[in-house]
């Protein structure tokens, strides 16, 4: 791929974000303000699914292995 047709595609998408979001018509400091919460809301959800998605899935597996005949881990 060329870096012509990279930038014409991340073009695209960031016109294809402000179409959906409608944020388009915002003023340029409305804008700004807008991807800003934007941007924090998605990093808060990528950093707690990072933390504690696995805490989670290890549990339930735990529980599913001992509700179907897991073996008990030894207290000793």
């Amino acid at each position: 791929m060329d870096l012509k047709r990279v930038k014409d595609y991340i073009h695209w998408l960031y016109y294809q974000y402000l179409l959906i979001t409608c944020s388009y018509v915002l003023e340029p400091w409305e804008q700004s303000m807008f991807h800003t919460i934007t941007v924090t809301v998605v990093a808060m959800v990528v950093y707690t699914a990072y933390v504690f998605v696995p805490i989670h899935v290890r549990l339930a597996l735990e529980f599913f292995s001992q509700i179907f005949g897991g073996q008990p881990d030894s207290t000793v």
